[in-house]
């Protein structure tokens, strides 16, 4: 076999343990950093950053109808979504600084 199919085959292997809740045999190689992330009260986060729905969905990639789900709680943000609004909250201006370097 290949390197690159062996490379594929074990994180395809690595991803069916993550996926069952289990960790994989190989997981003593890998470093995995976890965090904890409250829930996010996105309508405030985006108020306190001074931005419309419009402006502030654009400002962070995703689409108004998911911004508008997401203040209205019929959806929530997972992921990065979910660590990206953390850092808005603690300072609503980082995008716009790390981003367009102001």
């Amino acid at each position: 076999m290949s390197e690159a199919f062996e490379s594929i085959e074990k994180g395809f292997k690595e991803a069916l343990f993550h996926a069952r809740g289990e960790v994989a045999p190989t997981a003593s190689e890998t470093v995995v950093h976890e965090i904890e992330v409250p829930e996010p009260d996105v309508r405030v986060i985006r108020a306190r950053a001074g931005l419309s729905q419009a402006a502030f969905a654009r400002s962070i990639g995703i689409a108004k109808g998911t911004l508008l789900q997401w203040e209205q709680r019929r959806r929530r943000p997972r992921g990065p979504a979910r660590v990206l609004l953390a850092l808005i909250d603690r300072d609503p201006g980082i995008v716009q600084r790390t981003l367009h370097g102001r």
